[in-house]
């Protein structure tokens, strides 16, 4: 979440991926935006001026089928695929691209490595907990109260 060009950590979430088993970026995508946005449906909370989705066409089709499933009809999203740097627009095969030196580029850039710095940190902290609880746990004499 970015308020007026800067990240608003307040909005920040952080799911955990229940439902699908092994690597699936689609199914993953299908389940974060079905459970973000059907919250912010069900609290009457404004959906943002922008979406914006990590990667590209496919991933992109995915958002736009889960908000559909949910009834939501008027927003904005895009894809930002990070090879290139391109940005795909619904109902568009061809990607746009921005010149490098646009600031509307940096920004779109600093949103979604914020993401994946966020994404990761939020990772990093359930992997070392889950692994540290396990090999704690295999010392006679030690047992796990609580998490």
């Amino acid at each position: 979440m970015f308020v007026d060009g800067k990240p608003k950590k307040s909005l920040y979430r952080k799911f955990a991926i229940k439902t699908v088993s092994g690597p699936d970026d689609f199914a993953s995508m299908d389940e974060v935006i079905t459970r973000r946005y059907s919250r912010l449906k069900e609290q009457g909370d404004p959906l943002p001026d922008l979406i914006m989705v990590d990667g590209g066409k496919g991933q992109l089709s995915t958002a736009i089928y889960a908000l559909r499933l949910l009834g939501l009809k008027n927003f904005e999203i895009i894809g930002l695929a990070k090879r290139l740097e391109e940005v795909f627009l619904p109902r568009d095969p061809e990607p746009v691209l921005i010149p490098k030196t646009s600031s509307a580029l940096r920004l779109l850039q600093q949103v979604r490595d914020e993401a994946h710095r966020f994404a990761i940190t939020f990772h990093r902290l359930k992997r070392s907990k889950r692994t540290f609880t396990t090999e704690l746990i295999q010392i006679n004499g030690i047992e796990k109260i609580g998490d």
